[in-house]
């Protein structure tokens, strides 16, 4: 759907639209459904009366009426509406006008006791954008729905500020969403260079700068496909001195196959989406170059595919880091977490004072945690708080996971440093977080998201695939990171 959402500074009553959305607290109308009342002179509360309208949380009912239509949403009690709900709600009204066949409409801002103008008008207009998407670019006979929605007596600011973050997160899903015979290493690159519009810098390495400065274990990942690797990396610089540093890096694995250790079809069938960390942090950044925050941000992507071929990678293989550990391969479908070991240290040396990183990385963490919240694993508490508190913000969900350090003796191997798996089915998701922190001694955050990263049906916030998660969360991270 192609939505132009818009703040107004009018009353629903005062502007011209064929359709006209209010809320219901309770079952009675909100202050704004009470002026559209008055202006109707009664017929709105003379029909709830009649029909015992409740408005439960996202239930909807039209009513025509001779100027224009209403169409009224429930919001459940008015204490205890949250900002998800809020989001929620957004995304339902942008399909149920569509679905009715309304090409224009003005919404209220749902102010409550306890979210207020700005609240409220940031999470409807990214409940909207994000409920209005759609991925159309390969069918042949589709044509997107085109609304044109204002949002009465909202928030400007706050209605720009979420446009900005929420078609960032489309940016991220779209990335997500493409066929991996389109999204290979190379194109996600030329996609990221795209980003240099925005004031971003932004520099790309190939295979030969790769090898020459020593990433052995992004290198070895990348070897055995016909689409070479590439190092993304973008910088964002605000004026003045940075209050931080912090370096943001995503798993970019544009396709995986599992390698030797070869995935079944079924496994294979959504690979296309392990990249969802790269997305969102390219999604992040191109929302960070329009918010100008003080803190300097820097993010890194090892993109490669991860493919079998008489050129790829072995179990047994023995490769060598940027870091200069040497790490035993025991399992090839453990990719990830060795192109992301080198992408860390890199991060490391160019001197991030913090580094947070993203990764569609282990089943283990989807077995401990569902499809909706990410695993949060961290060196460091006062980061671990901070994301915490910036996922709540958000509306994406983590829930932080122990590094437990008696698991880190089942990393050694008997002829390298390291081995990229631990062996047994226990711990998965922390023996990879635990692997991957080998890589740095700074503040570390590393998110596993496999879980919400992807989603095989439509869900509250839209439709089935790339979520994009994680944009909403690192956006509200860099906005409140402490010097």
């Amino acid at each position: 759907m192609e939505l132009r959402l818009r703040s107004a500074r009018r009353s629903v009553v005062e502007i011209p639209a064929p359709v006209r959305i209010v809320g219901i607290w309770g079952g009675e109308l909100s202050d704004e459904g009470q002026r559209l009342d008055e202006h109707l002179k009664g017929k709105l509360s003379a029909i709830l009366k009649n029909l015992r309208f409740q408005g439960d949380l996202g239930e909807t009912l039209l009513l025509p009426m001779e100027e224009f239509h209403v169409l009224l949403v429930g919001l459940g009690k008015r204490r205890g509406i949250s900002l998800e709900a809020l989001r929620r709600v957004g995304a339902k009204l942008v399909g149920e006008v569509a679905r009715l066949g309304f090409r224009e409409a003005a919404c209220e801002t749902f102010l409550s006791e306890k979210l207020g103008k700005k609240e409220a008008s940031a999470a409807l207009t990214e409940g909207m954008v994000l409920g209005s998407y759609e991925f159309l670019k390969y069918k042949s006979r589709s044509e997107a729905k085109r609304l044109r929605l204002w949002l009465s007596r909202a928030s400007s600011s706050a209605v720009e500020r979420a446009l900005i973050v929420a078609e960032a997160v489309c940016f991220a899903r779209d990335l997500v969403n493409e066929p991996p015979n389109v999204l290979y290493p190379a194109e996600l690159a030329r996609r990221a260079e795209e980003l240099a519009q925005l004031g971003l810098e932004v520099e790309v390495w190939e295979p030969e700068r790769i090898r020459e400065v020593g990433m052995g274990l992004f290198l070895g990942v990348a070897q055995g496909s016909a689409q070479p690797p590439r190092f993304i990396q973008v910088r964002y610089r605000p004026t003045g001195k940075p209050q931080r540093v912090l370096a943001l890096i995503g798993k970019g694995l544009t396709f995986d196959t599992g390698g030797y250790s070869l995935k079944t079809s079924e496994g294979m069938s959504t690979m296309k989406s392990d990249m969802s960390g790269a997305a969102a942090v390219l999604g992040a950044m191109r929302a960070i170059a329009q918010l100008r925050p003080p803190v300097e941000v820097w993010a890194y992507i090892a993109a490669a595919e991860n493919m079998v071929s008489g050129s790829a990678y072995r179990l047994q293989d023995v490769l060598k880091s940027l870091s200069g550990k040497t790490v035993e391969v025991l399992n090839t479908d453990a990719e990830g977490r060795l192109t992301l070991a080198d992408a860390i240290t890199f991060a490391d040396r160019e001197g991030a004072q913090t580094i947070v990183e993203l990764s569609t990385l282990t089943g283990a963490c989807v077995v401990a945690l569902g499809n909706q919240v990410a695993g949060l694993f961290s060196n460091d508490a006062r980061l671990a708080r901070e994301i915490e508190e910036a996922a709540e913000r958000a509306g994406e969900k983590v829930w932080p996971l122990p590094l437990e350090e008696e698991y880190r003796e089942r990393l050694k191997s008997s002829v390298a440093d390291l081995k990229n798996v631990a062996g047994g089915r226990d711990a998965g998701a922390i023996i990879a977080a635990l692997f991957l922190s080998e890589f740095t001694e700074k503040p570390l955050a590393h998110l596993d998201i496999a879980g919400p990263a992807f989603s095989d049906k439509p869900h509250a916030l839209g439709p089935a695939g790339g979520t994009g998660y994680g944009v909403r969360l690192l956006v509200e991270l860099v906005d409140h990171l402490q010097s």
